[in-house]
């Protein structure tokens, strides 16, 4: 296998360790709480897995990835944002 692509295979598993991340604290988080709950840190790993599988999905010319990591970055942005703003008490 070549340097390249065994760099690309880490940055796809990367992205996925931390798209797993946003599940395990969203659960750790639900059990402390004995409900439902999703953390902030939720929405960064969810940001960072998916800004890494856009960039997979990319180099990797997939097209269909593409358009869903897309999606899924602005939607995680813009959460992020809305929080900030409420955290600001601009609701």
């Amino acid at each position: 296998m070549l340097k390249s692509e065994t760099a690309i295979l880490a940055l796809g598993f990367s992205g996925q360790a931390l798209f797993f991340m946003r599940f395990f604290v969203q659960w750790i988080s639900s059990e402390k709480h004995r409900r439902s709950v999703i953390p902030l840190a939720f929405w960064y790993f969810s940001l960072g897995g998916s800004t890494l599988l856009l960039i997979y999905a990319i180099i990797r010319k997939d097209i269909v990835f593409i358009a869903g990591q897309s999606t899924g970055l602005l939607i995680y942005t813009r959460n992020l944002y809305l929080i900030g703003r409420a955290q600001r008490g601009r609701t």
